[in-house]
């Protein structure tokens, strides 16, 4: 059966990054030949800078001549995978930007897939009559703090004529305490009384005077 219809490859496919790889390989094996040829060249050089004219001469010659040749064919296929490296380099960045591109442009869809059924559920007139719920409650909460905040037995309005009298009424009292204050006496209650003497003076003073004269009349 194989032999009639064969069989399936199933090999996978090189991709470009195995391309450009191994077209960097080529163009190191490159770099190695064109390293080699000019150690040859340079070889040559020297020979050719002191040899004389004649067949050996021209043989050298010859030779470098041929050396040259290669250097310059090998130049012109580093050159083309080079190029080709770089065509398919940039093949891949731009199948990596599409990939991005598809990628992005994807997860786009599914999130407006998304927003189209969140947002399908909200109902904006329920949330405007929460809103205005909300207003009344406040507006509410601010009574009830105006009430509790009232004062009690407090007149809400004094007149300037109620503030006049109030105020003299005050001077008054202050003056008659001001009198009652320059009637009393300012004296010590120690030095008022004749019969209580301070605990600092000494009640013998007259006894001790009275000795004293009777002393001087003997002598």
């Amino acid at each position: 059966m194989n032999r009639l219809f064969g069989t399936r490859n199933n090999v996978p496919k090189p991709s470009i990054n195995d391309a450009v790889k191994n077209i960097d390989e080529r163009v190191s094996t490159l770099d190695i030949q064109l390293s080699k040829i000019n150690t040859e060249l340079t070889t040559y050089q020297q020979k050719l800078s002191k040899l004389r004219e004649g067949p050996g001469k021209n043989a050298i010659k010859a030779r470098a001549m041929k050396l040259l040749r290669q250097r310059k064919q090998i130049e012109s296929q580093k050159d083309q995978l080079l190029s080709q490296s770089w065509n398919m380099t940039q093949a891949q960045m731009t199948t990596d930007n599409l990939k991005n591109t598809m990628i992005t442009v994807d997860a786009m869809k599914s999130a407006n897939k998304e927003l189209k059924k969140t947002y399908g559920k909200i109902n904006i007139d329920k949330i405007e009559d929460l809103q205005d719920e909300m207003l009344d409650l406040i507006d509410q909460s601010n009574e009830l703090q105006d009430s509790l905040s009232r004062s009690y037995d407090v007149p809400d309005d004094i007149s300037e004529s109620e503030l006049d009298a109030e105020l003299e009424a005050l001077g008054e009292e202050m003056n008659m305490e001001g009198d009652l204050n320059l009637g009393e006496s300012n004296i010590p209650s120690y030095l008022t009384s004749e019969d209580q003497l301070p605990s600092f003076v000494d009640e013998q003073t007259e006894t001790g005077e009275t000795g004293k004269e009777e002393k001087v009349a003997a002598v």
